[in-house]
């Protein structure tokens, strides 16, 4: 059929559908039309007359289904923005125009599209990529230390004025017996030490080792786990190293993907991080949250200004501790919390930040946790542990960005996953399976993952350690709006609030 004849077709269909009418077929002379009403749209199945029209109407039932389950809801923009979808799993169940005998599930599983062939090729491909890297350090390195060990020769030689590595002085004279080393043979080593400023390279990970016991198996999925550290220092020095240089570090991203915010005139940014230690019998066993509100101000005539906080949250108690700059007022009691300064006649330091409040707590109020974990090892009959850890959020107002809860295996061991939300590798550095969950929210507040392994060690599952970073904070110090302190009215303000994890386990 051409493309004129479908649309032609169609554009006939809502002309041909008569008023009040219980049925949901339409016949012409030439084809009929099976249809659904699904919400405001119609779904129109268009066959000859010689179908099956009871085939016809299972076939559409299934497509409503497919639609169904595909769409949050049967409105026009939602099917437009799942199209690329839906037309693949419409082939599923309709080819060449015959009905495949296919059911919904199996419609699913379909376009799904996992295949353990390409699982495997890719983990082999990793495996090369992996050996070939660690092969290029290693000859980097023996390079480097060939170079260094040519330029201490070279030098000590040129200090006594005697012979060195490749021959003797200007007389010909040589302290020590010639020798010829063949090009492809490493360099010899004298008697006195390498450089300080050569290492030893270090490896992540098993690598490669002598005498391992490791399966093929287990080597590929160590693989897997992640990609190995490129080589320290790949640079050759021009001239002999005198003294050894501390390489650079690296300044690591503490706030991984949250959004960046665009600071106004009037900048306040609020951090808090949490130390927590969560029981695997369920409770808390030590909590410590420390949190600062810095404020900035970029413009001077704002510089009179003070600062409305939200109401404090009715769970906390008075075990929180809040302390304040010594020139800010402080807190009166049963009134709302402003940040100002004493002296209303001055202003706060321009193009400076300032510290203006800070908050601890430490105990184990549970009330405080942000994030619970569950971890569930259960030993069965036949050898294997089946493993089930779940999270959920319980405060609403925090979002978890790049959250990661890694879970310990037993050592030479891998875990077959059966059901999971987010993502999840190994580790091989740590033996462990990393368990990424990109965002947490209030409506997707909790996820799951499920696996089995070899072993019955409940133990060895422990600790559990999670990391993420969270916008917001967990004790509600939030801005309500700023002002001028002469005036009264109100100033635009940027709030920049995170919540970061220095060390999250469950023991």
């Amino acid at each position: 059929m051409s493309r004129t004849r479908i649309e032609s077709l169609l554009a006939s269909f809502p002309k041909l559908i008569p008023p009040n009418s219980q049925h949901t077929t339409i016949e012409t002379p030439e084809v009929r039309y099976v249809y659904q009403p699904l919400e405001d749209l119609y779904i129109v199945l268009i066959t000859n007359k010689a179908s099956n029209i009871l085939q016809d109407i299972d076939t559409l039932h299934l497509f409503a289904r497919v639609v169904s389950d595909m769409c949050r809801s049967a409105d026009q923009r939602e099917i437009a923005k799942n199209s690329f979808e839906l037309l693949g799993a419409f082939d599923e169940i309709v080819s060449l125009g015959y009905r495949e005998q296919v059911n919904l599930v199996q419609v699913r599983s379909v376009l799904e599209m996992e295949s353990h062939e390409e699982k495997i090729q890719e983990i082999i491909s990793r495996n090369k990529e992996a050996e070939a890297k660690e092969e290029l350090k290693r000859k980097a390195k023996q390079l480097e230390m060939q170079r260094r060990e040519q330029q201490k020769r070279a030098a000590s030689g040129g200090n006594t004025g005697g012979g060195s590595y490749l021959g003797g002085g200007m007389t010909g004279y040589s302290p020590v017996p010639q020798r010829f080393d063949s090009p492809s043979a490493a360099p010899a080593r004298t008697a006195s030490p390498a450089p300080s400023s050569v290492r030893a390279p270090a490896f992540k990970g098993s690598g490669m080792k002598l005498g391992s016991k490791k399966t093929k198996q287990a080597e590929l999925l160590d693989a897997l786990g992640g990609a190995p550290l490129l080589s320290e220092d790949m640079s050759v020095p021009t001239t002999p190293a005198v003294a050894h240089t501390p390489e650079p570090v690296a300044v690591k991203d503490t706030r991984g993907s949250l959004p960046s915010v665009t600071a106004e005139s009037v900048h306040i940014v609020t951090r808090e991080t949490i130390t927590l230690s969560l029981s695997r019998e369920g409770g808390l066993e030590s909590l410590e949250l420390k949190g600062d509100m810095n404020l900035q101000v970029s413009d001077p005539s704002l510089a009179r200004v003070k600062v409305a906080l939200l109401p404090a949250p009715s769970d906390f108690g008075p075990e929180l501790q809040f302390k304040q700059h010594p020139n800010v007022a402080k807190f009166a009691a049963n009134k709302d919390r402003v940040i100002a300064l004493k002296d209303t006649a001055r202003g706060f330091p321009v193009n400076q930040s300032l510290a203006v409040l800070k908050w601890r707590y430490a105990g184990k109020d549970e009330s405080y946790v942000p994030l619970s974990i569950n971890c569930w090892p259960t030993p069965s009959n036949d050898g294997t542990c089946d493993v089930n850890i779940e999270y959920e959020l319980e405060h609403e107002n925090i979002t978890l960005h790049d959250l990661v809860i890694s879970i310990p295996l037993p050592s030479g061991d891998y875990p077959s996953v059966a059901s999971h939300s987010g993502e999840w590798q190994l580790n091989p550095s740590s033996h462990a399976i990393d368990w990424s969950i990109p965002l947490v929210n209030a409506d997707e507040r909790s996820g799951s993952l499920e696996f089995s392994i070899s072993g019955d060690d409940v133990g060895a599952f422990f600790p559990v350690k999670v990391a993420f970073v969270g916008l917001g904070n967990i004790v509600g110090v939030r801005v309500a709006s700023v002002s001028r302190v002469d005036s009264g009215e109100e100033v635009t303000f940027s709030e920049d609030a995170t919540l970061a994890v220095d060390n999250y386990l469950v023991v």
